[in-house]
């Protein structure tokens, strides 16, 4: 394995369009670098806020080798935590649930959903023992247009800082008023950077979805600007990129409010480091990766549609047709991107030049990366 110092500033300064070096995908050393980095630097997205929609509700996440418990408290306030207990470490909770307080298997400590300790069993005859010593380890965990973000560091910048003019370039959309229908995890035998730049490239689609949807999707428009910590694209379709090529009769009504060009094709924004998704007329999709190593990824797979859609009559079977296009589309983008991740490890593969316009956001993300590391491995100034 190539666990070796790279020289971003070189990668920093080549062409715009550079690719990634194989070792960004393949190094333990760098996955590990990246958990600093990046995953404790920088807001991450989590997914949708409804994932915990009701005070009580609770999800265990593992993120880039940190233990996280996100949760909206008695007050409807997203909240996260380390999924720590304060005694002597063990997991509070696993999986999803709903509850009314966090206790932990182990010693029976109780935390309140606000994160303080709320019960110690017999730590009263402990001297000096103070409940407020004691509290959950606490993150910040905020939401936007949505979507759902947490950032470990306490010193980043704030989340609309990082996001820059994100609202602005989605606002035709009504992001936060869509609500997930399905939830569908996986893990892919590839690194998670290269999962999410297979998600945000048109070059692939008709060598690898010839016959499940390239037809679809048309020449995009140059990326847009973006000021924050994300890449977006817009591309026209030829019917909606929710379903196949040939199941275009299913479609379902635009969203509510929705007009222009927007009702005509599909924007694909990636915000950085780990969230995809991809907005249409009809239907929003959308992809979080979380680093399982060099080598296997986390993929969070998400539908997500307007109220009005999901509360209509008879809904339910092109619903289905939707969810049964995402299944096609990343059972064809999985061995692709496993083939790739065995040339990747190949000693001599050399990163490539990336089209300007086919795989704009794929660039935009190697500059953010190649900069983050640069500027980790750096340090203060």
């Amino acid at each position: 394995m190539r666990d070796i110092t790279y020289d971003w500033d070189s990668h920093i300064a080549a062409e715009p369009h550079r690719a990634l070096p194989a070792i960004a995908y393949v190094s333990d050393d760098l996955t590990r670098q990246e958990e600093t980095a990046i995953f404790r630097t920088h807001w991450f997205s989590v997914g949708r806020a409804d994932l915990v929609a009701r005070p009580g509700d609770y999800i265990a996440l593992d993120v880039a080798g940190q233990a996280i418990l996100l949760l909206r408290d008695r007050k409807g306030v997203l909240r996260a935590f380390a999924n720590a207990c304060r005694h002597r470490g063990a997991r509070l909770a696993e999986g999803a649930g709903r509850t009314t307080n966090l206790r932990c298997p182990f010693h029976s400590w109780m935390f309140q959903l606000s994160g303080e300790l709320a019960a110690a069993p017999h730590m009263d005859e402990a001297d000096g023992f103070d409940r407020d010593d004691y509290n959950l380890i606490a993150y910040r965990a905020e939401e936007r247009f949505g979507f759902a973000f947490i950032c470990l560091n306490p010193d980043a910048p704030a989340l609309d800082a990082q996001l820059g003019n994100f609202g602005a370039l989605h606002g035709d959309w009504p992001l936060d008023q869509l609500k997930s229908l399905r939830r569908r995890e996986m893990v892919v035998g590839c690194n998670w950077k290269a999962f999410l730049e297979v998600f945000n490239e048109y070059y692939h689609l008709p060598f690898v979805h010839p016959d499940s949807i390239d037809d679809i999707y048309q020449r995009p428009d140059p990326v847009d600007e973006a000021t924050g910590a994300f890449a977006s694209q817009f591309g026209g379709t030829d019917g909606t990129g929710g379903l196949l090529q040939t199941e275009q009769d299913k479609a379902l009504p635009p969203m509510p409010g929705l007009k222009g060009r927007a009702l005509h094709g599909v924007r694909y924004s990636w915000a950085f480091p780990n969230m995809s998704f991809a907005a249409s007329s009809d239907a929003m999709w959308m992809y979080e990766a979380y680093p399982m190593g060099p080598d296997h990824c986390h993929v969070v797979q998400t539908a997500c549609f307007p109220p009005e859609t999901l509360g209509a009559v008879g809904a339910e079977e092109k619903l289905s047709a939707y969810l049964a296009r995402l299944d096609a589309a990343i059972e064809e983008d999985i061995p692709a991107l496993e083939n790739q991740h065995r040339g990747l490890k190949c000693t001599d593969a050399r990163p490539g030049q990336l089209h300007p316009l086919l795989e704009a956001n794929v660039a935009g993300f190697a500059r953010w990366y190649a900069t983050e590391m640069n500027r980790a491995h750096a340090g203060p100034t």
